[in-house]
Parts: structure tokens; sequence; C-alpha cells
């Protein structure tokens, strides 16, 4: 029966590791995302060195679960004792740094103030010459204009150092301006209230960001919930065969009264 034991404890081992492959490769994919993401508000926060340390984290994080992963689906498989060990124990150093990571992400006080400094610097340089990051916020300020309001936009050099009065186009409200409309670059107002959107794009923004965040965040919280899952069952399974192995199992010394023979 101990041996019968094993073998489905080899098997729900090598499971539990394909799925927590599974979760390696999404984590990764979400680092390679940000990263080569050319599409979305992403591309103005690339600017930040901030920004791509945490997808570089975020890819190693994932990464190194693929490879554990492997570790433990071979030593369950072969039953290589020394590999389960070390499998074992890695696992519960993942699990101590993903709970440290999540109370460090969830108790940041200061990321509004970190992306607000990267939206500034991006409004002081946007010159309209369609690189991917202008792009990317022409296209965040269709229905809002600057980050907390229009007035962020007064530290722009080309606006600042224009002699006519310069505002941005892709802030441009509709209901204000008849005609063909641009969406990128700088347009000419008539008269120095600028014909734009009054609400800044910080609103809606923060909501994309706490969506796309915050299923990261689940993603990594089921990993992490799967791996304490994952080092307790198999554990659990495997602990007695490892501490009796099975050429002991019909010694005289388990046979004596009041021990257990039953290790399943």
């Amino acid at each position: 029966m101990g041996k019968g034991c094993m073998t489905a404890s080899k098997y729900i081992l090598f499971l539990f590791n394909l799925i927590f492959f599974l979760f390696g490769a999404v984590i990764v994919g979400f680092g390679f995302w940000i990263l080569l993401d050319n599409q979305t508000f992403i591309v103005a926060l690339k600017n930040s060195t901030d920004v791509k340390l945490a997808c570089y984290i975020l890819i190693g994080v994932g990464a190194f679960p693929i490879l554990i992963s492997f570790l433990g689906c071979l030593g369950a498989i072969y039953e290589i004792r020394p590999l389960l060990s070390l499998y074992f124990s890695v696992l519960l150093l993942i699990l101590i740094t993903q709970c440290a990571a999540g109370a460090l992400i969830y108790f940041q006080k200061d990321v509004n103030e970190q992306i607000s400094k990267v939206i500034t610097k991006v409004l002081d340089k946007y010159s309209g010459n369609n690189s991917t990051t202008e792009q990317a916020w022409d296209f965040i300020q269709t229905n809002c204009c600057g980050w907390i309001d229009r007035t962020d936009w007064s530290g722009n050099m080309i606006v600042v150092n224009s002699s006519q009065l310069l505002f941005p186009c892709s802030c441009q409200n509709i209901s204000l301006i008849a005609g063909n409309i641009s969406d990128s670059g700088f347009c000419e107002a008539k008269t120095p209230d600028w014909p734009v959107y009054d609400v800044g794009c910080a609103a809606s923004v923060e909501t994309w960001l706490l969506t796309n965040i915050g299923v990261v965040l689940g993603v990594c919280l089921g990993e992490t919930l799967f791996h304490l899952n994952l080092f307790l069952v198999p554990l659990s399974s495997f602990l007695p065969h490892y501490v009796h192995p099975p050429h002991l199992y019909n010694s005289n010394l388990l046979e004596l009264p009041g021990l257990v023979t039953n290790h399943c």
C-alpha cells in the first residue's frame, strides 16, 4: 500500500508542478507585455527606470518557478531525494519572498507621485514628432488634458517659447471646435482660453492601472496560495517515505506494538 501511495504522490506532485509552470509562464508574459507594449499608457511609463526594473523583476520571478517546477518534476518522477529536499526548500523560499514582495507593493505609498513625475517629464518634452511615447499620450488625451488638468502643459518648452497661442491638439474638445481636427502635435488657439477638456487624465489612467495591476497581483496572489498548497500537500505524502524508506516497512522495528505501520 505504501508503494501505491508513493506512486500517487509522484503524479500529484507532477500535476502541481505543471500548473506551477503555467503560473510562471503567465507572470513572464506580463513582464514582457509591459516591456514590449507600444500601444497603451505603459509606453509613457517606460521612461522610468523603476518601471523597467519592475519588469525585469517580474520576468525573473516568473522564470525562476519555471526552472524549479522542472526540478520538482524530475525529482518526483525519478524519486531523487536530495533534489526533492532542494525543491521543497526553494519552494518555501519563493513563498516567503512573494509574500514579502506583495506586502511591499500593497503598502507602497509613493506610486502616484512617481507616475506624476514621469508624466510631467513627458509633457514638458513633448514636441509633436510622433514618437511612440508621444503617440501613446495623444491616445490617452482623447477625452482629457494633462495629468491633473490643462495647466500641466504650461511647462512645455514649445508652448512656452512660441509666439503663437499653442495647445496640444490631442486634448482639444471637439464640441468647442469646428472643422478639421488634428489628433497630434500642437494647434493654434484663437484665444488664450484653450478649447480643450477641463478634466485631467489622472483619474482614467489610475483606473486603467488599477485594473491591470489588479490582474497581475491577482495572478501573483493565486500563485502564492498555490505555492503554499504545493508545498504542504506533496510534503505530507513524501515525508513519511523520506523518514522511513520503503525497504524498512517490513522490518521488525516498525512492527513493534504501538508503532503505526501504515504510512499512507
